[in-house]
């Protein structure tokens, strides 16, 4: 992984503590290195990275459809609260599951103001626009403006504007 990845999420952690939502996204497609990058970072200090899917999934298999959709917020904090002050999340497509009726970005920004959370998310970012998987399947999400802290795995964006990230 190039170094200079794992130094743009160190900067972002850091500028991000200084926001209302401490939340870095590391936006990449499948096989970008964002497990690698999260990995190594996690190293550095000394936090896990955080397999979503597979902690969500053993929370969520004994609940009513009706039940994950309540509790799925609370689940993911109690899960954030156990990483301490940062969260390395990776594996996180879970969140984007129609049948959860959760819009991803907002329960990582809502989670992310009790601890900095740096989430892989499996998209694109094309200047103000941030995607989650292709148009036309399922899961598909797009967003403008996205009020996040933003590292692209293709190294095209770095951070946001600094007026886009206020609160």
């Amino acid at each position: 992984m190039p170094e200079a990845i794992q130094n743009r999420i160190k900067q972002s952690l850091h500028e991000a503590a200084a926001l209302y939502h401490r939340l870095v996204l590391l936006v990449g497609e499948t096989g970008s290195g964002k497990t690698a990058a999260l990995r190594t970072v996690g190293g550095e200090l000394g936090a896990d990275v955080i397999n979503v899917n597979l902690t969500l999934s053993a929370k969520l298999i004994e609940l009513t459809e009706r039940q994950r959709v309540l509790h799925l917020s609370t689940l993911l904090g109690e899960v954030l609260e156990k990483a301490g002050s940062v969260a390395l999340l990776d594996n996180t497509e879970i969140l984007f599951d129609r049948d959860l009726k959760q819009d991803p970005l907002r329960l990582l920004q809502g989670l992310s103001r009790k601890c900095s959370i740096v989430a892989s998310w499996n998209g694109r970012l094309a200047g103000d626009k941030l995607t989650y998987a292709d148009a036309g399947h399922p899961e598909y999400r797009a967003y403008d403006r996205a009020e996040a802290l933003i590292v692209d795995m293709n190294g095209t964006s770095g951070h946001e504007p600094q007026e886009r990230r206020q609160a």
